[in-house]
């Protein structure tokens, strides 16, 4: 049997055949080589998969099966992996060179943690938009954020995208993997799950590249009724099992995703949905902590005025 390798690289393909050959080249350039790389083509029409086996590297495997959506691919690939780290790649992004040492070097610094992570750019008509996460030291700080849900309430880039993170493989699988049926905000529900359980390490170092340009972003847009990730956070908050100030950060969290996909729906002319979700974060408009709040108790009032309420 081959030696194991200290990452295990797992890339859903999904009709993407244009970009996964950049993406798979961005990975074999990384100055760390310990690696495996894991490809599970989701079922594509298009050529991606023969341009993977076009690449002769025995570390790149390749494993097919029937359409079945994005998170039965990457638990595939899990299931595949014989690594302790596991490291994601979106078919159509990329990551710099040092991406995996950093991500590596975390979880050797940082073993308590559940999840690895470094920065994460997006690229538009080839520009590199940066923008500062809030809550997070700037640029070059390393270490260990043990209040996930501190940083995510706020409205900066977020702190997690499925390019640039890595996870303990026992840890992903412990919560159940990414959600079967879940067609949006599927890794918003892994990020979060792990964060009730373990901290996360997090590195500017290293960073991983998001085109949203190339199709990534571009996705049918569609109305949802609430968030994926509610149940379990209202969950956590009923069984009261974080400590305090991180319990008063996930409920106002919770708001924070109300809106989210509040906003989503305007964007669909879904107003029902959209009201469903304003009302909730109307109803927290008198909690100093959230001062999103406000402008939720303002989208609303804008929304009843329109007349949209049917």
């Amino acid at each position: 049997m081959a030696d194991v390798p200290a990452v295990s690289v797992v890339i859903p393909l999904y009709n993407k055949g244009p970009y996964i050959a950049r993406a798979l080249n961005s990975v074999l350039a990384q100055t760390f080589q310990d690696f495996e790389v894991i490809v599970v083509d989701d079922g594509s029409t298009d050529d991606g998969a023969a341009v993977v086996r076009g690449f002769a590297d025995p570390r790149i495997r390749l494993i097919q099966q029937e359409n079945r959506g994005v998170s039965a691919a990457r638990n595939r690939g899990i299931e595949a992996a014989r690594a302790e780290l596991v490291a994601f790649l979106d078919a159509d992004d990329e990551w710099a060179q040092n991406h995996l040492e950093t991500l590596y070097g975390l979880s050797c610094k940082y073993p308590r943690c559940g999840l690895y992570a470094t920065s994460c750019f997006r690229i538009v008509d080839n520009k590199i938009l940066k923008s500062e996460i809030k809550g997070v030291p700037k640029y070059p700080w390393e270490g260990v954020i043990n209040n996930y849900f501190y940083i995510a309430k706020q409205s900066g880039a977020p702190l997690l995208t499925s390019s640039s993170v890595a996870v303990k493989k026992d840890v992903i699988i412990s919560i159940g993997g990414f959600p079967l049926g879940v067609k949006q905000y599927e890794d918003q529900v892994v990020w979060g799950r792990i964060a009730l359980s373990s901290d996360i390490a997090f590195s500017w170092v290293g960073e991983a590249f998001y085109h949203s340009s190339s199709g990534s972003a571009s996705k049918q847009l569609l109305p949802i009724k609430e968030h994926p990730f509610l149940k379990d956070a209202k969950l956590a908050i009923n069984k009261n099992i974080l400590p305090l100030p991180i319990n008063r950060d996930l409920e106002d969290y919770i708001v924070t995703l109300h809106m989210q996909v509040a906003c989503r729906n305007i964007r669909c002319k879904n107003y029902h949905y959209a009201l469903v979700n304003l009302r909730y974060c109307g109803l927290q408009i008198f909690k100093p902590s959230n001062m999103y709040s406000i402008f939720c108790a303002f989208g609303l009032s804008i929304i009843s005025t329109l007349g949209l309420r049917n």
